[in-house]
């Protein structure tokens, strides 16, 4: 396995330990690959959920370019459900579950497909 696959491993070891979620790994393979080489960097693999600019830029970028979702208060109550299903307390928020957590959410899966 490459180091990619021992990622997209972590990752669904998270989705099922700390949001109690099974993952489609097919789906978790795509949304990981989309995330491009940011999985690979300590700082740009995770979300900081504390950070409103980090919040916004999932909305933006995320949310509203790639799943083309319009902007609303949805999008931010959708961020925070997500980020709680997670765990606050929990200080690696991978960016490939969030936003694989938000792509279910919103039932986008065909955005990857």
């Amino acid at each position: 396995m490459g180091r990619r696959d021992d990622l997209i491993e972590r990752y669904a070891s998270d989705l099922r330990d700390k949001c109690g979620v099974e993952p489609d790994m097919a789906l978790l393979r795509k949304v990981t690959i989309a995330c491009g080489p940011s999985i690979y960097n300590a700082d740009a693999s995770t979300v900081a959920a504390t950070q409103k600019h980090e919040l916004d830029t999932v909305r933006r970028n995320f949310l509203m370019k790639k799943l083309g979702l319009p902007d609303g208060q949805d999008l931010h109550d959708a961020i925070d459900a997500v980020i709680e299903q997670y765990g606050r307390s929990e200080r690696n928020k991978y960016r490939a579950v969030v936003y694989y957590l938000l792509t279910r959410h919103f039932g986008k899966e065909s955005v990857y497909s």
